[in-house]
């Protein structure tokens, strides 16, 4: 973290996922430390903490306690520009795309001018049973139900691809 106020945000999110077991905390804690070692720092935004790249400014993770009833904790990635992942992550963006709200991939059209690089290399994408091939807008993070200690070294994997791809295409070199 760079600021005292960042890491005072961070232990006080960490610290309220007491009550939904011990195990959660740590996981939370590892996937968080390490989005903090690529660069991308934690801001408060309403009531969820993001975390942004000083170079590029995109939202790679979104994270905190929801504020409907059962008030449990979530975490949202963007991996649009991720390829190979696992079964888990596919039923992620199928659940996307197959969402009555979901948000469809505009810059495929060329109706959106808001991701750099080629369209095709930045969206979700998902085959239905039909064959027809569904696109999800590849800036938004996208919802990890359930996370588990079993899903962190995929996630590290997922974040450090699509660091990779924001880097490449969306960072403003400082010369």
């Amino acid at each position: 973290m760079k600021t005292k106020k960042q890491e005072e945000l961070i232990n006080s999110f960490i610290s309220s996922l007491s009550p939904f077991g011990d195990e959660i905390g740590p996981v939370y804690k590892e996937i968080i430390m390490y989005l903090s070692e690529v660069g991308y720092n934690p801001y408060k935004q309403r009531s969820y903490i993001v975390f942004k790249h000083d170079l590029h400014n995109k939202q790679m993770a979104k994270t905190g306690i929801r504020i409907n009833k059962d008030k449990s904790p979530f975490f949202a990635l963007r991996f649009s520009a991720c390829r190979g992942y696992s079964q888990r992550f596919a039923d992620i963006v199928r659940m996307a795309v197959s969402a009555d709200d979901f948000s469809e991939a505009n810059c495929l059209s060329g109706k959106c001018g808001y991701c750099a690089g080629e369209p095709d290399t930045h969206v979700y994408k998902y085959t239905l049973p039909s064959g027809e091939i569904k696109s999800h807008c590849g800036a938004v993070a996208l919802e990890i139900p359930d996370i588990t200690a079993k899903d962190i070294c995929e996630i590290k994997k997922l974040i450090k691809e699509e660091h990779e791809y924001l880097l490449k295409h969306q960072a403003s070199v400082l010369e």
